[in-house]
């Protein structure tokens, strides 16, 4: 079940990402995409204080997406192996 979670919570990260591409977003969509974002910021403002964004130019290379994105996929082979 736990996996299930994480899976699902990867999915929102990568809606999280493909969200910070566009910078305006269609209408329609906007209570989704402010949706994810509610569920993804409070926990990479976190990450991002103590990482902040990587400066490439005049581009912010977001880092703390990144480790969230590894940091879940430890949590959910740690709950395979236990076998949650």
């Amino acid at each position: 079940m736990i996996t299930l979670l994480l899976q699902i919570y990867l999915v929102v990260l990568l809606a999280h990402v493909i969200f910070s591409w566009v910078p305006r977003p269609p209408e329609p969509i906007m209570p989704f995409v402010l949706g994810v974002r509610r569920l993804v910021e409070p926990v990479a403002a976190p990450i991002r204080r103590v990482i902040p964004p990587l400066r490439l130019g005049n581009v912010g290379l977001d880092l703390s997406i990144i480790i969230l994105f590894i940091g879940v996929r430890i949590l959910m082979a740690v709950t395979r192996s236990v076998g949650l």
